[in-house]
């Protein structure tokens, strides 16, 4: 159950935007994602696994499943990371809220607890590609912010806020007074009567960005005759709108990574490599390895490298049978964890300069 005012993930979508709460309760609600759900599925698995149930293979919720590549890639790792922080004494799923200071602003902690004089609020995130930071992390002050509330934390001053997604863990320390500094703007975000909206990085997971006004253009509008549902007439000439923001979007982009491909440096942007592809580097010898082993049979044809492993166990393959290819490049922030992807042009035009 998630709080319609503010829990710990729209923390920092409604300090930032107060009015987002109203306008995201107008839209219909639209059924959770594949992300979501294994997002979901790996939370319980790791749940499990951190009160000694490891037997979480075969795990399901709605259409996803716990695979050894998951437990292998994901569980394990967060396992052992969870496991090196060292904390002893801790809840499991932990409901804090605030009480009558911010009415019906309520949330599920994944993990509170102490290490020594300490107190720990930890998080799990299993997402690929977009890192969280623990550093000032909304959701984790909101989530820290009330469980200080709790009689047994009273005498607590030092709160260290913890996410662990897997390879990576992230770590800060913070005080009861910045909590409650938080907790002062947290309240004044939702207790305001000004409920302005406004557009930003907090829009990116908001379930109204499609109809906000401050998103669409129409802030002005929205104030003079108060906003209401969108018809299916409004909402269809968005879509016309949308497609061709969507294509000037597009060759915006095209245009940016050409320029940063011949060296053409594009302020705030940087190019990453793709998210890169397991493939066989010689199909024949996979072939010939699988009848080997008496397992070419298991396989109509021959498939990804994936979905052997997903059969056989990821270690059943013998090292230089796959390989790791990027399908390209894409742009991303300057401040984006990921590597700048190496430029051959720029290589090309340094050797012609020393020549």
């Amino acid at each position: 159950m998630h709080s319609t005012t503010v829990g710990g993930s729209t923390a920092a979508r409604v300090m930032a935007c107060p009015g987002s709460s109203a306008l995201c309760e107008t839209v219909p609600r639209l059924p959770s994602s594949r992300f979501a759900d294994k997002g979901t599925l790996l939370h319980d698995a790791i749940a499990r696994m951190v009160t000694g149930d490891t037997n979480v293979l075969g795990l399901t919720y709605k259409e996803e499943v716990i695979t050894q590549n998951l437990i292998d890639d994901k569980l394990t790792p967060a396992l052992a990371l969870f496991n090196a922080v060292g904390c002893t004494d801790y809840e499991l799923e932990v409901k804090v809220e605030f009480g009558a200071y911010i009415p019906n602003a309520f949330g599920t902690a994944d993990i509170i607890g102490r290490l020594g004089d300490r107190a720990v609020v930890l998080d799990w995130k299993f997402g690929d590609g977009v890192m969280v930071d623990a550093k000032e992390n909304a959701q984790l002050m909101f989530y820290a912010a009330a469980a200080m509330r709790k009689r047994e934390y009273a005498n607590v001053d030092e709160i260290e806020l913890i996410i662990i997604q897997p390879p990576n863990i992230r770590r800060w320390i913070t005080t009861r007074e910045r909590l409650q500094a938080f907790e002062v703007e947290l309240r004044n975000a939702v207790m305001s009567n000004e409920k302005s909206l406004n557009a930003g990085k907090h829009c990116r997971w908001c379930a109204a960005r499609p109809v906000c006004p401050a998103v669409t253009g129409a802030v002005d509008r929205a104030l003079q005759s108060k906003l209401q549902l969108l018809d299916a007439v409004t909402i269809g000439a968005y879509l016309k709108e949308a497609d061709v923001l969507q294509g000037w979007i597009d060759d915006l982009k095209e245009l940016a990574i050409t320029m940063m491909s011949n060296d053409a440096p594009v302020p705030g942007w940087k190019l990453v490599d793709k998210r890169a592809n397991r493939r066989w580097v010689d199909e024949t010898a996979t072939k010939e390895f699988l009848t080997d082993t008496g397992n070419l049979g298991k396989f109509m044809e021959l498939v990804s490298p994936a979905k052997v492993e997903k059969i056989l166990g990821k270690k059943s393959l013998p090292e230089g049978l796959v390989e790791a290819v990027s399908s390209g490049v894409t742009l991303a922030p300057v401040d984006d964890p990921r590597r700048e992807s190496f430029n051959m042009s720029r290589l090309s035009a340094a050797l012609n300069r020393v020549n």
